[in-house]
């Protein structure tokens, strides 16, 4: 359904007749602006548009024209300011001006030719000044005038002069001021020739006179009359005659009694029905029942369609038996009763008749609370009702206890900004109207209640913005509708059963709520339009408009998003796809995280193909793992990891095993001797023969001897070790070679990291280097570059002196020896043995072949 032709008509009506208002609230609104810039007196510059076509001087305390604007102006406005006079040379530099606006200043004076080079003019605007007189000489050379305001003025009189039969482009004409007391009868002859859009009056508040035939001359499709008749009545009579017979689309009455209620016997408004008239307006002034009860009997028979009654000061008289109101006959397409502050305008026909017959009902803040019974079986031809901005409360506008008759014709109600909570009676009420299909209930304290609603099947539009909604909502709204709009609602869940539902859901209105979280289950085989703007969710999923085939234009600006992949898969996925559109993209489009892109435009946030492809993430992350195990595998093997972990496995068994069946035990041997099968000759021949020889003897422990049968090899090993205060290598060729010893040589390499390597002796009875030892032994090898070792020597005369040396490092037999390896330039003292007649030998740090 269109939108209301006469409330449009009423906007229109209120900006024409806005200058015609009493001089004094036009005057107190300029002098308020000009107060906010005085106190300083110096000119202000003027903003000026980017192409130099239009400049804005209002409101800058100007007490002259300014001379340094750009020549090119096509658009002046000059108004609120201190301008009291006008020069004729003022305006000659601007010759392309197409509109001046001088209203609101004190112009007593304008100088002959002022306009004369300003021949383009189109529109000028002189409203509200001091000027005496009517300046027609001035209005000579603007044959191109189409809008002329010359009212409120201090004239006092309206008589056009004779240079107004030149102006024949001109379209609407604004005349009058607040001391014109007489309307002669030749006033209006100049234009009686020029076809108006609009002809604009205004008059002293009591008009005085009104000289017959005045108005007969007027050729206008719009009549606006400021004009007050409470010492004049009946001029009103000589008004409407003079109008019989023309075509008007509209003539509004502004201020038709100012200041008493009419109570004389005469209806004033018999001659509408002689005048072609289309709408007909009242604004402001004095109305009781008597007079509205004329204007409606007289409406009756006209061609009147559109009736506003707008911001009257409406009263009844306390006899209301007195006033016989019935208004069968009353057809109007519009009737609209707005910005009235008593309410009892709607009871002044307490049988509502007046309503009967009316298409489209406007009561638009009247404080009204509760509706009569009666009333609504009045409303049968009503197509459109809107009850806005009163104080209804649902109990109010519903009763259970009244017989509602169908409205068979109604197809929109409108009740924004009540006092309605609860959407049940709004059901209840309007099950009855069949043909109901636009219901608006914005501005109201609506859907804090879970309630369950019947509705009339034809709703096919909801509005319940600048409510205060909850999820219960939900179970109240009708599944009908294809427009929903819930914005401004403080909406912070959505109940996702109710979409499902709504199947001929078509445009959605969500913005600027509290929601939270986009449901990817959202499904609607219809939804073309989406808006989700201005709420708190931080995330859109990929895919959660997927189950939205119809979707078309999406608006969700203005959230605090999360700038992650999934965000940036979402609008990556809607910007590629040619049916969605974005519409407030990307302006509206900010990131609220993380910190470090805060107030970054979610368009600027571009990750990496890495950090966001989890199928990448995942290849490199298995890649990299399996070059790091690789490379461990290949140092495990470089460094024999595995043979050290066998090493440690067998030491923690035999440790334990050794634990638990020799706790407490004492060393048994003086020296553990660990040799390859090879040198098993020299062992037994020369160096047990040296030890156990001596008195008192050496113990000594050697496999082929000491072990114990039936345990295992690495047991004995470990125990035979760790019962012996030393441990003597025999370091050849074949002892590195062999794998036992070199678990013997580990055993004793673990045992000598802890006593910092003081009980090993090592024994090299060949030519054996550093790099021939295992890598593994990295300590032995480091030790060997700093400790003193022997040397079996080949030559027989030196190996007397070989065995001294052990035994001197062994200690004696009976205290245990000394302790640890001999040290650099140290000097051993003789043993027990025979050899103590062998003077002292010092030693000197020796070095293997290769080290």
């Amino acid at each position: 359904m269109s939108r209301l032709d006469p409330l449009d008509h009423g906007s229109e009506d209120v900006k024409d007749l806005e200058m015609f208002r009493h001089y004094g609230e036009p005057l107190l609104y300029c002098l308020l602006l000009l107060a906010l810039v005085k106190g300083t007196w110096s000119q202000n510059p003027c903003q000026v548009d980017h192409e130099q076509k239009y400049a804005n001087c209002q409101g800058l305390n100007l007490n002259e024209v300014p001379e340094d604007l750009p020549i090119t102006l096509e658009e002046l406005d000059l108004s609120c300011n201190w301008l009291y006079q006008i020069k004729f040379d003022d305006f000659s530099s601007y010759t392309n001006l197409r509109a001046l606006n001088l209203s609101f200043n004190n112009i007593s004076t304008i100088e002959n030719d002022s306009f004369a080079l300003n021949t383009l003019l189109r529109n000028l605007t002189l409203f509200n000044n001091s000027l005496t007189e009517v300046p027609s000489v001035l209005l000579e050379p603007l044959l191109l005038l189409e809008s002329l305001d010359l009212s409120n003025n201090l004239y006092n009189y309206s008589t056009l002069g004779k240079v107004f039969k030149t102006l024949v482009n001109l379209q609407s004409l604004s005349i009058g001021g607040p001391f014109v007391s007489k309307v002669l009868k030749g006033d209006f002859v100049p234009i009686k020739n020029i076809s108006l859009q609009t002809f604009s009056l205004k008059t002293k508040c009591s008009l005085v006179l009104y000289q017959s035939g005045a108005f007969s001359v007027l050729n206008t499709n719009i009549l606006t009359l400021d004009i007050a008749l409470d010492t004049n009545a009946k001029a009103l009579l000589l008004i409407l005659k003079d109008l019989a017979g023309k075509s008007l689309d509209r003539i509004s009455f502004w201020n038709l009694f100012e200041y008493t209620y009419y109570a004389g016997p005469t209806n004033l408004f018999s001659g509408l029905p002689d005048i072609n008239i289309r709408e007909l307006v009242f604004y402001g002034g004095k109305v009781n029942e008597k007079l509205l009860q004329l204007i409606l009997e007289s409406i009756q028979t006209s061609s009147i369609q559109n009736l506003l009654l707008l911001s009257i000061d409406f009263d009844y008289t306390l006899d209301r038996s007195k006033v016989d109101v019935k208004m069968d006959n009353l057809f109007l397409k519009n009737l609209v009763i707005k910005d009235v502050k008593n309410p009892d305008i709607l009871t002044f026909d307490r049988t509502f008749t007046w309503f009967g017959r009316v298409r489209n009902l406007y009561i638009i803040n009247v404080n009204f609370n509760f509706v009569q019974c009666d009333a609504w079986s009045q409303m049968e031809n009503v197509e459109r009702l809107d009850i806005s901005n009163n104080l209804l409360l649902g109990s109010y506008l519903y009763n259970p206890l009244c017989k509602y008759s169908e409205l068979p014709k109604l197809r929109t109600f409108t009740a924004k900004n009540n006092n309605l909570q609860s959407l049940k009676p709004i059901s209840l009420l309007t099950a009855s109207w069949p043909k109901l299909a636009t219901l608006d209930l914005s501005s109201n304290y609506l859907g804090s209640q879970y309630e369950d609603c019947r509705w009339t099947p034809n709703i096919t539009t909801l509005i319940l913005k600048y409510n205060i909604l909850s999820v219960g909502v939900f179970t109240c709204l009708p599944t009908t509708v294809q427009y929903l709009d819930l914005s401004y609602s403080h909406l912070e869940w959505l109940n996702m059963d109710y979409f499902n539902n709504a199947t001929n859901l078509k445009k959605l209105i969500l913005s600027y709520n509290k929601l939270t979280l986009i449901s990817s289950d959202w499904r609607n085989p219809h939804l073309q339009v989406l808006s989700l703007d201005g709420n708190i969710f931080s995330v859109i999923d990929k895919g959660s408009f997927n189950n939205l085939p119809q979707l078309r234009t999406l608006t969700a600006g203005d959230n605090p998003y999360h700038c992650t992949c999934d965000l940036y898969a979402f609008f990556s996925d809607i910007l590629s796809n040619s049916k969605v559109s974005l519409a407030d993209w990307p302006q509206a489009y900010y990131c609220y995280h993380p910190q470090q892109l805060r107030g970054t435009r979610v368009n600027s946030y571009t990750p990496g193909s890495v950090e966001c492809d989890v199928r990448l993430l995942v290849a490199i992350t298995v890649s990299t793992t399996a070059v790091v195990v690789i490379f461990c595998m290949i140092l495990c093997w470089r460094f024999d990891a595995p043979w050290y972990f066998r090493m440690t496995c067998h030491i923690v068994k035999s440790k334990y095993r050794s634990r638990k069946a020799n706790d407490g035990k004492e060393y048994l041997y003086h020296a553990f001797v660990s040799y390859c099968h090879s040198d098993a000759d020299w062992v037994r021949g020369e160096l047990l023969y040296r030890l156990e020889s001596c008195s008192p003897p050496y113990r000594v422990c050697i496999h082929e001897r000491d072990f114990l049968p039936g345990r295992w090899i690495i047991d004995n090993i470990i125990d035979n070790i760790e019962n012996s205060r030393k441990t003597i290598f025999v370091l050849s060729h074949n002892f590195v070679n062999s794998e036992w010893c070199n678990y013997e040589l580990y055993f004793a390499h673990q045992r000598a990291i802890s006593h910092s390597f003081e009980d090993v002796i090592l024994v090299v009875k060949e030519n054996v280097t550093l790099k021939d030892l295992p890598k593994r032994f990295y300590k032995l090898r480091k030790m060997l570059r700093k400790k003193t070792y022997l040397e079996w020597p080949s030559e027989l005369s030196k190996q007397h002196f070989f065995w001294i040396q052990l035994k001197n490092i062994l200690g004696s037999p009976s205290n245990g020896g000394q302790e640890g390896l001999s040290v650099v330039d140290e000097t051993v003292a003789p043993e027990p043995c025979p050899v103590s007649e062998i003077p002292p030998i010092i030693y000197s740090k020796m070095n293997l072949p290769g080290s």
